[in-house]
């Protein structure tokens, strides 16, 4: 047997002991491989963790495991969420095998077929539920997530928060229907913003986004006396990582037209996560990092803090961000990063701006 198949039996026996008939445990992950490295003597020698990401990562496959996404992690690289569900344990299928076939010209039940523990009566209350939905949807109107999830399923975030539901943000997967079979959108959330005086709507060509409070006011007052870097026509509070969610208000507010988005955050972990994640999700926009005003920054680097508690340092996000900067600029974010250090944009203020003007 090889180390990983040691490694997964040993993990699949804890969790096999938590398991609960009728009912999810939560788990702290860490004190999970506390109990692997007690068992394993040579558990750093053989880099026991790597080898323990990868079942964690197969039990979440097979939705054994259930992250709680809370933003809080198991302070590992590659990070894990530092609390789970562990899910109900096996039991045999108790669906009418008929009442599924019934039910056969609009689903498809293959994933309960592999796994039997979500054969509850809950879920399939949910389904009869879907399954007339569908059968008049053609008669429906478009309405928010929110609301349709209410309809359907007794509440609002139940296909929205993974938190409060872990069985909701799944269930469509398992049954095998898109989101838009539900007549249903994910609207953004409206964001602070402002526009630069004697500018309409339609003459904004450049936006600038801004991750905190503090340089949102500080920007305000730069565009008003034309000291802001590209003097953009309109200037975003993304508020952390709001923006990520209400980003996509921008397109039901403004005109549809081409714009030029630049991003200015932190340099940190989470401030370069923001802007690769927006990038990715938006391919057809124009969006950049603001790397005059990521540079200003860079100027006051005796500024540096200690990073904040809890950021995943995903180490692709880094490498996609640090690659819009020179060399020279690029071992100083290094070093930023090697020391587990930040750059907080509150070191540009009116006064500090002076010394660029």
């Amino acid at each position: 047997m090889s180390i990983i198949d040691v490694i997964e039996t040993r993990v699949r026996g804890f969790i096999a002991d938590i398991q609960h008939p009728k009912q999810k445990k939560k788990i702290n992950i860490n004190d999970l491989e506390l109990q692997l490295r007690r068992l394993l003597d040579d558990y750093f020698e053989i880099d026991g963790y790597s080898l323990f990401f990868r079942t964690v990562e197969t039990l979440q496959e097979e939705g054994q495991l259930i992250p709680i996404l809370n933003k809080q992690f198991n302070g590992k690289t590659p990070a894990l969420s530092l609390f789970y569900w562990v899910n109900i344990k096996a039991q045999e299928a108790r669906w009418n095998r008929l009442e599924m076939m019934k039910l056969g010209d609009l689903f498809d039940f293959s994933y309960y077929e592999r796994h039997p523990e979500w054969q509850t009566n809950q879920e399939w209350k949910r389904i009869e539920n879907l399954y007339a939905f569908l059968k008049s949807s053609q008669n429906r109107e478009i309405v928010s997530c929110e609301e349709r999830s209410l309809e359907l399923f007794g509440h609002e975030k139940f296909l929205v928060d993974g938190e409060i539901f872990p069985e909701g943000k799944g269930f469509l997967t398992r049954i095998g229907i898109a989101e838009d079979q539900l007549k249903m959108v994910n609207y953004g959330e409206p964001f602070v913003f402002w526009l630069k005086q004697g500018k309409e709507m339609k003459d904004i060509q450049r936006v600038l986004i801004v991750e905190n409070l503090s340089f949102f006011h500080t920007s305000i007052q730069l565009l008003e006396t034309n000291q802001l870097d590209y003097d953009p026509e309109l200037i975003i509070y993304g508020e952390g990582t709001k923006i990520e969610r209400s980003f996509s208000f921008f397109f039901r507010m403004f005109p549809h037209k081409n714009y030029l988005f630049y991003y200015a955050g932190d340099l940190d972990a989470e401030g370069y996560g923001i802007l690769i994640r927006l990038i990715e999700k938006y391919p057809d926009c124009c969006i950049q990092p603001a790397l005059k005003i990521y540079r200003k920054m860079l100027e006051c680097f005796e500024q540096k803090n200690d990073q904040k508690i809890g950021q995943n340092q995903n180490q692709k996000f880094r490498d996609l961000f640090f690659q819009w900067f020179t060399e020279e600029e690029q071992e100083l974010l290094q070093q930023l990063w090697q020391e587990n250090k930040r750059i907080p944009q509150e070191v540009l203020t009116i006064e500090t701006w002076r010394r660029w003007v």
